[in-house]
């Protein structure tokens, strides 16, 4: 991709992005939208679909690396209730935007933001914190909101006309949908952020990775969110519930993993994965075994022992299970447990770095 655009969007798939994109296209500039991708957020897979609908050229910038990073790293303006880095995260890209100006020659930045949309990262002090921490207070525009803010350099240069911008503000959308059927919109994107870092289940799934790895593992993350999850230890069991989760599983099999398959009934594909590099018994084996062939509803009914096919570091082979989900290890789904303790802790290990 080698055009020139007027401006650099952030594209999140929101409707605030698009309305900003949209509000910046009308005054005659060319707009690039980036749709940026990490185990927790980002959709590439709509790109095209929504570049035919909107109207907007899109580029998906995949971050996933130094986003896990950035986490395990202890994000300096803190996290949400959950795993959420709000703030940092907005930082990461409009800094990644920054960097991309001079590719594009790209005159400015601009983000579908609304002062008091969102309590963590759209308030006032945390806009500002944005803006200066990614050092971006001459490039970035915020369109929706820009005439309840002062005048950006953007303006003053005359690069946009400030008097043809919104004047949006707080967590109503009455106004976004308002524009959205003057755009004549035949998808309007419901509510919400779309980070998985901000739901409950998705952190839980998550939150074990970030306490025992000690570098960024973006297929083990991608992994976490693949089918259903237990945790034994350090030992993580992913078991496809569907086709798409069975051919997830098999993408992201690596040559130290464990696939088991339940031979002579239909069941799903799972996955077993050490964490710190630990080596699995034969019991977690086995009891892996048993787990995966507890959701092959047939073998279950069958209440005889059934063979499971295993791919191993150690070559394939097959055990005779009792399909069972009570076992000896004690594989359980994962919880938030500890969260607070957790993140606490992190808190104080940031304010002993700085003294």
């Amino acid at each position: 991709m080698n055009k020139k655009y007027d401006a650099l969007a952030l594209f999140s798939g929101g409707l605030d992005s698009i309305l900003a994109c949209k509000v910046i296209q009308d005054q005659g500039l060319k707009v690039l939208g980036l749709h940026f991708v990490t185990p927790f957020f980002g959709n590439p897979e709509k790109v095209e679909h929504w570049e035919k609908i909107y109207g907007v050229e899109i580029m998906a910038v995949d971050i996933s690396d130094e986003y896990i990073q950035m986490i395990m790293d202890i994000p300096s303006y803190g996290m949400g209730k959950l795993i959420n880095p709000c703030v940092d995260c907005k930082i990461m890209m409009i800094s990644h935007a920054k960097a991309l100006l001079d590719r594009f020659e790209a005159k400015f930045i601009i983000s579908g933001e609304v002062v008091g949309q969102r309590p963590m990262s759209q308030r006032p002090t945390a806009l500002n914190a944005i803006k200066n921490t990614s050092d971006t207070r001459d490039v970035l525009l915020r369109p929706l909101c820009a005439q309840s803010q002062p005048i950006t350099p953007v303006e003053e240069a005359g690069l946009v006309d400030r008097e043809k911008l919104p004047n949006i503000a707080g967590r109503g959308r009455k106004d976004q949908l308002a524009m959205a059927r003057e755009y004549g919109f035949t998808e309007i994107p419901t509510p919400g952020g779309g980070c998985k870092l901000t739901e409950i289940e998705n952190s839980a799934r998550f939150f074990p990775l970030f306490k025992k790895l000690d570098k960024p593992d973006v297929n083990f993350f991608k992994l976490a969110i693949t089918g259903r999850q237990y945790w034994a230890g350090n030992k993580l069991l992913a078991i496809g519930r569907n086709q798409r989760d069975n051919e997830r599983v098999e993408e992201l099999f690596r040559e130290n993993d464990y696939m088991f398959e339940v031979r002579g009934f239909p069941g799903p594909l799972s996955l077993g994965r050490a964490a710190c590099n630990e080596e699995w018994t034969r019991q977690e084996i086995i009891d892996a075994a048993a787990m995966t062939a507890s959701f092959s509803p047939k073998a279950v009914k069958s209440g005889e022992e059934v063979s499971v096919a295993i791919i191993s570091p150690e070559g394939e082979m097959a055990i005779n299970v009792m399909p069972a989900r009570e076992t000896e290890t004690g594989f359980s789904g994962p919880d938030l447990e500890g969260l607070k303790e957790w993140k606490i802790a992190r808190e104080k290990s940031k304010q002993v770095k700085r003294v």
